[in-house]
């Protein structure tokens, strides 16, 4: 390819991201993107508040419906430190009101597992995650699936995104730390 086709096909404009002052660092790939993850992150909120709603629990919040299936997961009580751990949630005040939240509306139990206070999933929790899951394969996963994604690749790319999380994570403690 010469060079002229080469400047032909490139865009005339920089990545698309939400703040050009960053782009324009060493690395304007991870400004794209921490651009593409904030749009996904509000787009995946609005997604679980609308399939919970339609599933018949209108008024949970995106935390509350991730804490749900976090209970629901594999049919095992949950502790607090559990579900923090694996939601990758530092500010446990949050969990401990979605849980509350939750057992008020009878969607999960308290329980004890030694001295440590659980979370067990009851019957109509469990049918509402059920619900959840029907309508995302009818409004989702179907449509998602006719783009004809190589689902080795979203793996890889969800692999991706857990370990640059970690760098986040990192930064951010070394951040604190100044």
């Amino acid at each position: 390819m010469s060079e002229t086709t080469k400047q032909e096909t490139k865009p005339p404009f920089g990545p698309v991201v939400s703040a050009a002052h960053l782009a324009s660092g060493a690395m304007p790939a991870l400004s794209e993107v921490e651009f593409a993850v904030t749009m996904m992150v509000n787009a995946y909120h609005r997604w679980m508040v609308r399939c919970m709603a339609a599933s018949g629990l209108d008024g949970l919040s995106p935390l509350e419906t991730l804490v749900l299936h976090s209970v629901n997961h594999r049919g095992r009580a949950k502790t607090l430190s559990d579900i923090c751990l694996v939601l990758n949630i530092e500010d446990t005040h949050t969990v401990t009101y979605a849980l509350k939240k939750l057992e008020k509306a009878g969607l999960t139990k308290a329980g004890r597992r030694g001295k440590e206070k659980t979370a067990e999933i009851t019957k109509e929790g469990e049918a509402a995650c059920l619900e959840y899951r029907r309508i995302r394969e009818a409004l989702l996963v179907e449509p998602i699936k006719g783009l004809r994604l190589d689902e080795q690749e979203l793996s890889r790319i969800a692999a991706t995104m857990r370990l640059v999380s970690g760098h986040y994570d990192q930064a951010a403690r070394a951040a604190a730390a100044m």
